[in-house]
């Protein structure tokens, strides 16, 4: 049996960059800023954290006030998720069929760098949460406090468990370094006419699909 490991957005998700621009902007007006992002910036600052987007649109201002405004958008991304959230993403093209096809054989799990309190409400949102139950589907916390990394969840799961092979799929250099807690195949994602982050990686593609050379 071989495990295979997803990042969740961007990956088996798209629309994100369309609900952080919403939220953000939301949080901006609401805090008195005339600024505002556009959807270019969201793709110029996509995979940094939530503060950071707010540090290059606010330049000179202390940490501690991105962070406030970063700690906004979690809120109200919580708060208000059916709203402000779910109406801007999607699975990602061919999601389920690729799933659907490894779940027949083998074993998944989903690693993200979310929050505990919205992890779940994404996949239910995207439909995927058959896929990944209790235990599968692990959020890293690493926004808001001092999470554990991607490595360190992952070894922790492994613990105890053996398999013949671990394929990881993720868009971003903290999915490819994954190979380095127990070896497997690494493949970048990146959604098709964007670029592919800068990073080493066994394979790089543009459809879920390819995955499937695996089983």
């Amino acid at each position: 049996m071989t495990l295979f490991l997803w990042d969740l957005h961007g990956v088996l998700e798209k629309g994100t960059e369309n609900a952080v621009l919403a939220v953000s902007n939301s949080v901006l007006e609401k805090a008195g800023y005339t600024e505002r992002f556009c959807y270019d910036d969201m793709r110029e600052l996509y995979g940094k954290k939530w503060w950071q987007y707010f540090e290059k649109l606010l330049p000179g201002m202390p940490e501690a006030v991105y962070r406030d405004l970063q700690a906004a958008c979690f809120g109200l991304s919580d708060d208000q998720f059916g709203t402000i959230v779910a109406p801007f993403i999607g699975p990602n093209d061919n999601a389920y069929e690729v799933l659907s096809q490894i779940q027949r054989t083998h074993e998944q799990i989903l690693i993200s760098n979310s929050e505990d309190s919205s992890l779940r409400k994404f996949t239910r949102a995207l439909g995927v949460d058959i896929y990944f139950p209790e235990g599968y589907a692990i959020a890293t916390n690493s926004h808001t406090r001092p999470g554990r990394s991607k490595n360190d969840l992952l070894a922790e799961f492994l613990r105890g468990r053996n398999f013949d092979g671990i394929v990881i799929v993720g868009d971003s250099p903290d999915d490819m370094q994954l190979k380095s807690v127990a070896g497997g195949i690494t493949y970048l994602y990146a959604h098709p006419g964007w670029p592919f982050r800068e990073c080493e990686a066994d394979h790089r593609i543009n459809d879920l699909r390819n995955v499937l050379n695996e089983l």
